[in-house]
C-alpha cells in the first residue's frame, strides 16, 4: 500500500530534497506551502506535477487541521521555520511563533486528526548554544544563544511531551549544518560559494562577511534528509544527533571555496562588517552522531571540502547562466 506523508517547508533545501527521496521510495507526498504574493516554488519546480500542493501556515491552526484532514499523511516531516538564526534577533517574537508556538499547534492538530501518524520534528545544533562539551551529543545540556535557539528548544520539549503523554510517534532530528546548491543566499556557506563565483566572472570584487572564526559541523543536506526518513522507520520514536563529527571554520570554507578557482589569497576579497555578527553567539559545533550510526545505519559521506566542490561548482554555472541571459 502506498504511504503518504506530508511535508511542511517543502519549498526550502531540505523539503525539496525531501520530496524527491520520497517520491523515489513511492511515496504520495503532500507540500505545505504559505500563500505568496509571489510563490517560492523554485526548489521544487521540477517536481510540482507529482505533489500535492496544500495551503497552509504554522501560525494558523485552522489551516493545518485542514491539511492534515485532507493529506491522511502516514508520517508528517514538520521542515517550517524561520530558518535563519541572525533574522532571529530581529524578529524574535515571529521566530517562537512559528519556530516554537508552530510546532505545539501541528503535534495538536496530528493528536486531534492523525493521532497514528508519525511525526518528525526538525530540531537543531543551535540547541547546544553555548556547548559544555565538544562534540555535543543526545545527552549533551542545552544553551541556545539565540531567539531561533530557544524557540526550537521549546519545540523539541513539546515533542517529547506530547511523546510521553498522549503515546504519540515523534521524533526530534538534532541536525547539525547541512548545506547545498539549494541553501538559502542568506547562510554563511552560499554567501560565500555565491560570492566566489560572481568575483570569478567579474561581477563583484568582495563577499561581506561577519565571525570568520565559527566552527561548524557541516554536512550535505541529501543526505541528511535520508537520516530523517530512517527515522521514521524505527519501531519506535526517539531523539538523534545527526552530523559529520568534524569541524570546520568560516576561513577553512573561504579558502577551500576561492582554491576552486584558482585563488589562494582570499582575505584580499574578504570584508567584514560588523553589522553581520550576532549580540550572543556560538563558538563551535561538532556533532557525535555514534547513536544514529549504530541505530539507523547511517553515516555522513560528503565531507566539507567535498561539499564546497559540489556548491562552487553548482553557482560557477549558475552565475555563467545569469550573465548569458542578461
Amino acid at each position: 500500500m502506498t504511504k503518504t506523508a506530508f511535508v511542511t517547508g517543502v519549498t526550502g533545501q531540505d523539503g525539496s530534497y525531501l520530496a524527491e527521496l520520497l517520491l523515489k521510495k513511492g511515496y504520495a507526498v503532500y507540500g505545505m506551502i504559505r500563500r505568496l504574493s509571489s510563490p517560492n516554488t523554485r526548489n521544487i519546480a521540477h517536481i510540482m506535477d507529482q505533489i500535492h500542493l496544500i495551503d497552509g501556515d504554522m501560525t494558523d491552526q485552522s489551516s493545518l487541521i485542514t491539511a492534515l484532514m485532507e493529506s491522511k499523511p502516514d508520517e508528517i516531516y514538520n521542515l517550517a521555520a524561520q530558518s535563519f538564526v541572525g533574522t532571529s534577533f530581529r524578529q524574535p517574537v515571529l521566530t517562537a511563533d512559528v519556530n516554537g508556538l508552530g510546532v505545539v499547534r501541528l503535534l495538536d492538530a496530528a493528536r486531534s486528526t492523525v493521532p497514528d501518524a508519525k511525526v518528525y520534528q526538525a530540531s537543531t545544533s543551535e540547541l547546544f548554544g553555548k556547548a559544555t562539551e565538544i562534540p555535543q551529543s543526545e545527552t549533551t545540556p542545552f544553551h541556545p544563544r539565540s531567539p531561533y535557539g530557544v524557540a526550537k528548544v521549546f519545540a523539541y520539549w513539546a515533542c517529547v511531551n506530547y511523546r510521553e503523554s498522549y503515546g504519540m510517534y515523534v521524533s526530534n532530528g538534532i541536525l547539525f549544518n547541512h548545506e547545498s546548491p539549494r541553501r538559502g543566499m542568506e547562510f554563511v556557506t552560499r554567501r560565500i560559494t555565491n560570492g566566489v563565483a560572481r568575483i570569478h566572472h567579474k561581477l563583484a570584487k568582495h563577499i561581506t562577511l561577519g565571525n570568520l572564526d565559527a566552527k561548524r559541523d557541516w554536512g550535505y543536506a541529501p543526505e541528511y534528509v535520508d537520516a530523517m526518513w530512517r527515522m521514521m522507520q524505527q519501531k519506535g520514536p526517539g531523539d538523534l544527533v545527526i552530523a559529520t563529527g568534524e569541524t570546520y571554520s568560516v576561513r577553512d570554507f573561504l579558502r577551500l571555496a576561492f582554491a576552486e578557482v584558482g585563488i589562494e589569497d582570499y582575505e584580499a576579497y574578504v570584508k567584514v562588517d560588523e553589522k553581520l555578527l550576532r549580540p550572543a553567539d556560538v563558538h563551535t559545533l561538532c556533532g557525535n552522531p555514534a547513536k544514529a550510526e549504530k541505530s539507523l545505519g547511517w553515516k555522513a559521506k560528503t565531507k566539507v571540502p567535498e561539499l564546497v566542490k559540489i556548491m562552487v561548482e553548482a553557482d560557477l554555472e549558475r552565475v555563467k547562466e545569469e550573465r548569458h541571459h542578461r
